[in-house]
Order: structure tokens, then C-alpha cells, then sequence
């Protein structure tokens, strides 16, 4: 089976593959975008392929050089990081995003997730940490900054008790999943890497990708973490 289909970036790891990690950053504030840009161009295994200064621009740029990943602010003009993450969709399907702004609103949070970010991290961040933050996500992994993690899973939380007391219209039924794909999602939402999983349920790394693929894709979904919302509301697991 070809690594290449189904999970957005396919599976390059530098033990399969030569090629950088192909990166764009869109970001309003040139300053900041420049000093990002100098520390990843430090990094062999990285290549930018390009920069944008609000949204719009970023959904173009990635159209055209269809990057691995995308290091994005939220609040820009024109279009903002949410508005072009979604947009992302069609025009750089692969890439993963990672919301890299200042916001440490609940609300941006979330709509990052819905939109398909694979990451959410504050600018506080040291830019010499954004280098492992690219080929984490890359790898396939969801990042989010420490101090944002209880939000989203207290919004978890909230979303299941939610639907437990309300009658909820009549919806099309979610995606049956094998039961080895809910013990992955499972430990998915417990905020466990491809590796942990790997480890706790004694199968292989690539294994564990297969199944986290084949969720996103029977979800249709982009990201870990929306996978995990989803599987909240539609009862297929439950987080205490």
C-alpha cells in the first residue's frame, strides 16, 4: 500500500525519504515573520517555500507550492488564519496547519480545530522550539500550547455532557469504526503520540499511522484533535 494516499503529507519520514519538510509561514508582522524564517533556514531538513503576510496571500502561496506545512497567525487582514485554513482544504490538501499567533482565546481555539489545524501554539513559544514543533506535526502528530490544553478538554467535556442532556435533531450516523480504531482515537484524545500508542496497544508505529489515517478519513476530517470532537459528540468515546 502506498504511504503517499490518504493522510494529509503521506509518510516521508528521514528514514524513508531525503526530501525538507516543506514549509510557508503567513504572518502580518514582517518582523516576526523574517526572524521565523532565519531559525528554519538554519534547519537542514527544513525548506521554506514561501511567506505571506495575510491570508489570502497564504491560500494563493500554498496553491502554488503546496507545502508539508503551514506556520500561520489567526488574526490577519484580508482573510484571516481561520478563514484560510479552511480554504487550505482544496488548495494545499496535504498540508498540515499550525496556528502560531498570540491569541489565547477559547473561541480561536476551537474554530482552529474545526478549521483542521493540526497545531495551536502561543508566540511565546522559543522560535528555537518551532523547528521540532514542524516535524512533530509532520510526523502526523497534534500540537497544542500547555497552557491552552485544559481549555480543549473541558470543551470535550462540555460537548458530551451538552448532547447527553439535549435531544439532538435526527442526524446522519457517524462513520463505524473497527474496534482497534476506537482504542487508537481513544488514546488519541488522551493526548498520546504515535509512539505511546504504539507501545500500549504492542503494535507498530506504522500501524498506528494506518489507523489514525483511516479515521481521518472515515471522519473526513483533517486533524487529531477535531477527530477527537468529533468522536465526543457522536458518543463514540467519553472523556471524564
Amino acid at each position: 500500500m502506498s504511504e503517499g494516499s490518504g493522510a494529509p503529507g503521506g509518510d516521508r519520514s528521514p528514514g524513508k525519504s531525503p526530501d525538507p519538510i516543506r514549509v510557508l509561514i503567513a504572518d502580518d508582522h514582517a518582523l516576526f515573520r523574517r526572524g521565523l524564517a532565519s531559525v528554519l533556514d538554519e534547519e537542514p531538513d527544513i525548506e521554506l517555500v514561501g511567506q505571506a503576510n495575510d491570508g489570502a496571500e497564504a491560500v494563493t502561496r500554498a496553491g502554488q507550492a503546496l507545502p508539508d506545512v503551514v506556520l500561520m497567525d489567526i488574526r490577519m487582514p484580508k482573510t484571516s488564519g481561520i478563514e484560510a485554513a479552511r480554504a487550505m482544504k482544496e488548495a494545499a490538501p496535504s498540508a498540515r496547519i499550525v496556528m502560531l499567533t498570540i491569541s489565547d482565546e477559547e473561541e480561536d481555539l476551537f474554530e482552529a480545530i474545526r478549521s483542521g489545524a493540526s497545531g495551536y501554539l502561543l508566540k511565546d513559544i522559543p522560535l528555537d522550539e518551532v523547528a521540532d514543533a514542524v516535524r512533530s506535526v509532520y510526523g502526523g502528530q497534534s500540537l497544542i500550547n500547555p497552557s491552552m490544553a485544559g481549555k480543549l478538554l473541558t470543551e470535550f467535556a462540555t460537548l458530551g455532557r451538552r448532547d447527553q442532556e439535549e435531544e439532538r435533531p435526527q442526524q446522519v450516523p457517524a462513520p463505524k469504526l473497527t474496534d482497534r480504531e476506537m482504542e487508537v482515537l481513544k488514546l488519541v484524545a488522551r493526548g498520546m503520540n504515535n509512539r505511546d500508542i504504539a507501545k500500549e496497544l504492542f503494535i507498530s508505529e506504522n500501524t498506528v499511522k494506518n489507523h489514525v489515517r483511516n479515521i481521518l478519513e472515515k471522519l473526513q476530517i483533517h486533524s487529531r484533535m477535531e477527530a477527537v470532537m468529533i468522536a465526543v459528540r457522536e458518543k463514540l468515546i467519553e472523556l471524564r
